[in-house]
């Protein structure tokens, strides 16, 4: 971090606040970028794409952020890559967890941070189980909570989440395939008009028997940049 601040290498619009030996940054070098969330009938299904920013450079793309934290419930993120990493390390203590108990214990951490004026900069969604139910839960730096059928983070809260509820009201009851067609369909958008987003992403499976993560889900070859010819 001290080495980039004295190369001054993309540092527009980062501020910083020098405490002693702990720094506050009221904007963060290293973003990662949305994660979107959508219920179908039978389990919750999770995607993120896999790029991490340094500034605007495109600087770590293969950022893994889609962890399983216990069988019945998995952790996606967006925000600082350092403090992310510090949630990951945590995963390790919390083994019995369902997906609403996580999602409870990191509104407590995020708040708790917060108040101490030291936040950990993160959108964090929470997908799994809760007595036997479908759970899916956001909670932000500063301790804002709550449960929804469809969770998404950064431009995906303003781009992804219409596509998912336009869809389930016309379909009320999402297929697994449904669910994974979605998702893809939501991050191609994302991608052409985010240009932090990137074409490689991941993607959570989590119903009764557990979470499957699948990585390197690569969807360049189905994009199709012509239209960019007529955008002026």
């Amino acid at each position: 971090m001290y080495e980039a601040l004295e190369s001054g290498i993309f540092l527009f619009g980062l501020v910083g606040l020098l405490q002693g030996n702990s720094t506050t940054f009221l904007d963060i070098v290293n973003k990662m970028r949305p994660g979107l969330t959508p219920l179908y009938n039978g389990g919750v299904m999770l995607a993120a794409d896999s790029l991490g920013s340094y500034g605007s450079l495109a600087r770590f793309r293969d950022v893994k952020r889609l962890f399983r934290v216990t069988d019945k419930a998995a952790l996606a993120c967006s925000g600082d890559i350092a403090d992310y990493q510090r949630d990951d390390e945590c995963g390790g203590y919390t083994r019995e967890l369902n997906a609403g108990a996580l999602h409870c214990w990191l509104t407590r951490v995020l708040y708790n941070r917060r108040s101490r004026f030291d936040p950990l900069w993160l959108e964090c969604v929470v997908a799994g189980y809760k007595d036997n139910e479908p759970f899916l839960g956001y909670v932000d730096k500063i301790g804002t909570a709550f449960e929804a059928k469809e969770v998404a983070t950064g431009f995906g809260l303003h781009l992804a989440v219409p596509m998912i509820r336009e869809a389930r009201e016309k379909k009320p009851n999402l297929t697994r395939d449904d669910a994974q067609k979605l998702l893809k369909e939501c991050l191609k958008v994302l991608y052409y008009r985010d240009c932090r987003a990137h074409f490689k992403y991941q993607l959570a499976d989590i119903t009764p028997e557990g979470v499957t993560i699948h990585d390197d889900i690569n969807m360049k070859k189905e994009t199709n940049w012509e239209v960019a010819n007529y955008i002026k």
